[in-house]
């Protein structure tokens, strides 16, 4: 068999070999952009296993080795970097550090999504980026009326409030300024709506994310965009994991038996966590059990640690609603029922 431990690079990667039949090992510079890589993993005999870390814009050699029928493994990058102990670190040393842990079977495999949820995935990030640039059109505007006077605060983008903000009398180039931002705006909402429509879509026909649409305050962006950041939920053991796996856990540098605990790691998918918060505030006005919570943590904690204690409390029971096959009502009472444990309890 072929192992192949690859240090990717976006315009080359170094390669080393290892033949397990022979023990032969070897290595070579592959450049991307002459077709030398693709030639490369073309040739190489079967069965092959390439190794590498993850990385951002390696999508189109993930997708040529999947083409090519090679079996590929992605690596968590810190714990691949973590187990290397040697302070010279060089891109020949790097891929054969790969090459060992796949020889040894310490490589930390990291879960990766099919085609399907990547593309999503894609109508995910697409449409929010299109709302943080909505959004910053938004300020502009209210910073338009502000300047003038007028404060109307949402109240601004009500037909009334269109009217009354166009009889606003702008100097020069500020009233260049609003017409832009206007023709802007309003190109932005007719791209953002048909994005709306295609997320209600997906969410409605997977049947994980309707399930997780029965909480209060969780929606079709919301439920569809954890299902396809979690995946199979039973690869958690514990809903403590999936808080972990999100960033939602206290940092933590404890030493000779005192712990000392920091704010919330964010190690994790920031738009999944940002999207938790946001359904947290809506949550905690729904659901009555977690308003009694949230409400008593605003009395000792400050409210920004009480939001995200109830995101995590969101996420953890979201992951219940997958792991158990259950909806909100039902999940609820089990949570508060001793004699009811979760799946997977013992």
């Amino acid at each position: 068999m072929i192992i192949v431990g690859c240090d990717f690079h976006p315009s080359w990667q170094q390669v080393m070999i290892f033949d397990s039949d022979t023990g032969e090992i070897s290595e070579r510079k592959l450049v991307h952009g002459n077709g030398e890589a693709e030639q490369f993993y073309q040739g190489l005999p079967a069965p092959a296993l390439i190794g590498l870390e993850s990385c951002g814009n390696n999508q189109w050699f993930v997708d040529l080795l999947e083409r090519l029928a090679r079996q590929v493994w992605i690596g968590d990058a810190a714990q691949i970097r973590v187990s290397y102990v040697r302070k010279q670190k060089t891109d020949k040393r790097d891929a054969a550090h790969i090459v060992k842990l796949l020889i040894e079977g310490r490589f930390p495999r990291v879960w990766t999504p099919d085609s399907e949820v990547r593309d999503l995935r894609q109508l995910l990030i697409h449409r929010h980026r299109l709302i943080q640039i909505r959004t910053k059109v938004k300020n502009g505007l209210q910073h338009l009326a502000l300047n003038r006077g007028m404060q109307k605060k949402h109240r601004l983008w009500t037909e009334a409030g269109q009217r009354a903000f166009l009889q606003l009398p702008l100097p020069g180039w500020a009233s260049c300024r609003r017409e832009d931002l206007l023709r802007l705006l309003a190109r932005l909402e007719e791209q953002i709506r048909p994005l709306d429509e295609a997320v209600e879509k997906a969410a409605w026909a997977q049947e994980r994310a309707r399930l997780l649409m029965t909480q209060p305050g969780v929606g079709p962006v919301t439920a569809l965009a954890f299902v396809l950041t979690i995946g199979d939920a039973s690869r958690f053991a514990r809903g403590k994991q999936v808080a972990s796996y999100l960033g939602l856990i206290p940092s933590e540098h404890s030493s000779s038996g005192k712990q000392r605990l920091g704010a919330i790691s964010k190690q994790g998918n920031s738009f999944m966590r940002m999207l938790l918060v946001e359904a947290a505030q809506t949550a905690v006005r729904l659901d009555e059990g977690m308003k009694k919570k949230y409400q008593h943590r605003c009395h000792s904690k400050i409210k920004g640690i009480a939001k995200v204690a109830a995101a995590r409390k969101l996420a953890v029971r979201r992951y219940w609603m997958l792991r158990a096959n259950t909806a909100y009502p039902e999940i609820v009472h089990n949570e508060s029922s001793s004699r009811c444990p979760m799946a997977g309890a013992s």
